[in-house]
């Protein structure tokens, strides 16, 4: 074992056992984990089946199973959902609510208990360090895929994506009739948007890279430049043998970026108003396949 995966494995042994997930009531709940952490993620405000299902990436009929269970305790209502009748949505009864707020004390009091014995300072490193773990190992297991521009989820990273151009440039940013022309790539998290961007032909040899965003709460965990290199691959995928890109001068972190990744100042070649750097980067030496 390598001494990063052997660390991460004696993490985990540690804390599964320390916060009683191997214990067959989890929390003197009288449940197991699974079931326990089903009935918080549900929570007071009720949750879609398939937002659990890609919230907790489990298989549909264990999910389902674990629904029944927590029904058949008189815990959850499972019922169509009044806004579409094709989806299923999980509320909370009034016992599910009940338990619901015994689970979320008995985790608070464990979670007391155990950084009790620890010193300020000692409480702060913890924080701190499980904090960076916590973004590293969800930006390590995101889950990427292609999306149509017209997907409810690539959507609304696009508009997150004009709303911060429209914050951070000096003048705002107006996205006008938005070009949806491309090939796009939607990374999540939870079931949650976390990163987007695309590709599209400018001409059989060269694509550009547009729309590339990242949560803000997601910065500083590289998330932006492995999705560089997804995109990257893309565009080689598409077939392309060189990528191109505009930027604002505002965009002081994008700009670095580009450069530890290869990308090389070019003169401008469109006629994007906003864009004041634009960017190359030949595919065609395999960069774009590097870990």
């Amino acid at each position: 074992m390598s001494d990063d995966t052997e660390t991460l494995r004696r993490f985990n042994r540690t804390y599964t056992q320390r916060i009683g997930a191997l214990d067959e009531s989890f929390l003197g709940t009288g449940r197991p984990l699974g079931v326990s952490r089903l009935l918080f993620e549900i929570g007071p405000e009720g949750a879609g089946v398939r937002d659990l299902r890609d919230r907790l990436t489990l298989d549909s009929g264990y999910l389902t199973r674990l629904l029944r269970r927590l029904a058949e305790e008189g815990l959850v209502d499972v019922s169509p959902d009044p806004t579409d009748r094709r989806r299923r949505v999980a509320t909370l009864t009034g016992p599910g609510l009940q338990a619901w707020r015994e689970l979320d004390d008995r985790s608070e009091a464990l979670a007391q208990q155990l950084v009790a014995p620890l010193t300020g300072r000692q409480r702060e490193r913890l924080v701190a360090a499980l904090a960076t773990a916590d973004l590293l190992v969800r930006a390590a297991t995101i889950q990427l895929r292609e999306v149509e521009p017209a997907d409810p989820a690539a959507v609304d990273a696009a508009g997150r994506y004009f709303a911060e151009l429209q914050r951070r440039f000096p003048h705002g940013f107006d996205p006008g009739e938005p070009d949806h022309a491309g090939t796009f790539l939607l990374a999540t998290s939870d079931g949650r948007a976390v990163a987007y961007g695309g590709v599209r032909a400018l001409s059989p040899e060269t694509g550009e890279i547009k729309r590339m965003w990242v949560h803000e709460d997601w910065r500083g965990a590289g998330l932006g430049s492995r999705m560089l290199r997804e995109l990257e691959r893309l565009a080689a995928r598409l077939g392309h043998q060189r990528v191109v890109l505009d930027t604002n001068g505002a965009l002081t972190e994008a700009i670095a970026m580009y450069g530890r990744a290869g990308y090389l100042t070019v003169e401008r070649y469109n006629d994007n108003p906003y864009a004041e750097a634009w960017f190359a980067k030949d595919l065609s030496d395999g960069g774009s396949q590097d870990g």
